[in-house]
């Protein structure tokens, strides 16, 4: 009975974090936290109103009463900036919550399948992968309409091949580990052998892909709302403002400039961590 212990610790993976992070992580942590408290309590970080306009204070460059400037109607850009925040994350994170729970389902279905429903489940992830994201992404908006789920659900839909391949790739590979061998010849029911030792293993490779491709569906979001297929104006979304702004580019940088910053940053951050969880995994595995 201790080789099964034994046994079982091995197999139930433990994430830790070690402190201190490096220069970079520690940075991009700090950045999507403050993020996260502007779209949380953004009445303590700016006092204007995203959708009121000021026609007397239009395209203001940034000064000390406006730290971003105003756009053409004299709406606040920072202001727009923080609650535009609100509708690109969020969008973002359903969009990689739609990837990843459809993915997980076909990509652990494929691997634990017999050999005709893994064939099929890659076929599945060969056709979507056949086109470019984006363009995907821009078919199944056109077919299913404009919207904040809508484009959610497309840009999701665009990402399962992503995880349906790592995550039937990583169930094949627990499938086979010395320790589910192990666990079916002491006896353990297909249920407890699944829940104590295939789902954990599988599962632990989530958080790297999930954080990196948040980065990707903000950009996704934010390039769709920019050609007009997600939040329609005078939402304050990333890829709206982006859009208003290349109109008075000329004449105002600031409109532009500052939420593209702020979309650069946001996904730069995501990567580094992303890249430091895999880093930490692809340590923890050797």
């Amino acid at each position: 009975m201790s080789d099964l212990t034994h046994t079982s610790a091995f197999a139930r993976p433990r994430w830790s974090w070690p402190l201190p992070l490096p220069f970079g992580a520690s940075l991009a942590v700090a950045f999507l936290f403050v993020l996260a408290f502007a779209m949380a309590f953004p009445r303590i970080v700016t006092p204007y109103d995203p959708l009121v306009s000021d026609v007397a204070h239009a395209m203001q460059a940034p000064d000390l009463a406006h730290w971003f400037g105003t756009d053409r109607i004299g709406r606040d850009v920072f202001a727009r900036v923080i609650y535009g925040a609100r509708y690109s994350l969020l969008i973002g994170l359903s969009s990689m919550l739609v990837a990843m729970l459809t993915g997980l389902a076909i990509g652990m279905t494929a691997g634990l399948g017999r050999r005709p429903v893994d064939e099929g489940a890659s076929r599945v992830f060969d056709v979507l992968s056949a086109f470019p994201p984006i363009l995907l992404s821009l078919f199944v908006v056109t077919f299913l309409g404009q919207g904040i789920v809508n484009i959610a659900v497309a840009v999701g839909i665009a990402g399962i091949p992503k995880f349906g391949r790592v995550l039937r790739s990583q169930t094949l590979l627990v499938r086979r580990a010395d320790y589910v061998t192990h666990a079916v010849s002491y006896g353990l029911s297909r249920a407890q052998i699944f829940r104590r030792h295939i789902l954990p293993n599988v599962l632990v490779v989530v958080p790297v892909i999930a954080t990196i491709d948040i980065g990707s569906a903000i950009i996704a979001v934010s390039g769709l709302s920019f050609l007009g297929l997600g939040p329609q104006p005078p939402t304050p979304e990333w890829g709206v403002m982006l859009a208003e702004g290349r109109d008075v580019l000329r004449v105002a940088w600031w409109p532009s400039v500052f939420p593209g910053l702020t979309l650069t940053l946001t996904v730069i951050a995501f990567s580094v961590i992303g890249k430091f969880l895999q880093r930490k995994y692809e340590v923890r595995t050797r």
